[in-house]
């Protein structure tokens, strides 16, 4: 039986430009401890939808973790940008909370 990351490679095939695949196979990659993977196909999913706040708010986390504070706060804030953009002030205020607690 194929991985979830594989069925999702599968997937993507079909639909590249899917973000909802695309920010799944991404935690996909963090979830199995490739960080910088993930982080990179988040970013990505960004690029492909600049409105997709889920991504923002994980790439926030991961730096954050990874102790990358200014950039975490930069992708944070853009989140926010984001979430307010589109009338989503529940992702909006829970980023902010995140971002002033760093």
């Amino acid at each position: 039986m194929a991985s979830r990351r594989e069925q999702l490679e599968s997937l993507i095939q079909d639909s590249p430009d899917d973000t909802f695949l695309l920010y799944g196979l991404a935690m996909e990659y963090v979830k199995e401890g490739e960080t910088e993977e993930g982080l990179a196909r988040l970013k990505d999913v960004t690029e492909k939808d600049p409105d997709y706040q889920a991504a923002y708010f994980q790439i926030g986390q991961l730096l954050a973790d990874e102790g990358e504070i200014d950039e975490a706060q930069d992708w944070l804030t853009r989140g926010v940008d984001a979430a307010k953009r589109t009338g989503n002030i529940h992702a909006a205020e829970e980023m902010q909370t995140f971002l002033d607690s760093l």
